[in-house]
């Protein structure tokens, strides 16, 4: 079995920025979870799977045009999870359209929560240090064009790493 899980990276340099910012937080995920818009939260397939996923994931691609993302502000899912997020003020009906089809065939999964494109800043965190992170980013803002997407998986030292980019060319 391998567990996977498929996201938007986020362009550089926003990705370390926030990064080192979760990081700042105190939250200890920072180091081992790229910055990412998710597509597909994290998912057990049999690994003899893979290649299969990868050319479901190849046609998605294929159909799906470039688009931009703009990430503005902070947001928290408290009180339902302890989380705190930088949405997005543009991109968002695209990345649901995205997911919607990543989410098929091969890796159709239900979602334990509605879709909802965010990018974490805090998770699993006291209720100061979420409290600094929403206030730290309230005025964070940054935009960039959406151009492909990646596969990750979950390595046995707890570390995600993209195994495979697939790029937009709808």
């Amino acid at each position: 079995m391998a567990t996977i899980g498929v996201a938007i990276p986020i362009a550089e340099p926003y990705g370390t920025e926030l990064q080192k910012f979760r990081a700042e937080f105190g939250d200890p995920m920072a180091a081992s979870i790229p910055t990412h818009v998710t597509l597909l939260p994290p998912t057990e397939v049999e690994a003899a799977d893979l290649a299969l996923i990868d050319d479901h994931l190849l046609e998605v691609a294929a159909r799906f045009p470039s688009f931009r993302i703009r990430l503005r502000g902070t947001a928290t899912f408290r009180p339902i999870s302890p989380v705190v997020f930088v949405p997005l003020a543009e991109g968002i009906s695209s990345c649901e359209v995205l997911q919607s089809q990543v989410r098929s065939g091969p890796l159709q999964v239900d979602l334990r929560f509605p879709y909802h494109p965010h990018v974490t800043v805090a998770h699993d965190l006291d209720k100061d240090a979420l409290d600094r992170a929403y206030d730290a980013l309230a005025e964070y803002d940054c935009a960039f064009d959406v151009d492909a997407f990646s596969r990750y998986e979950h390595g046995a030292d707890g570390v995600w790493r993209p195994q495979r980019s697939f790029p937009l060319a709808g």
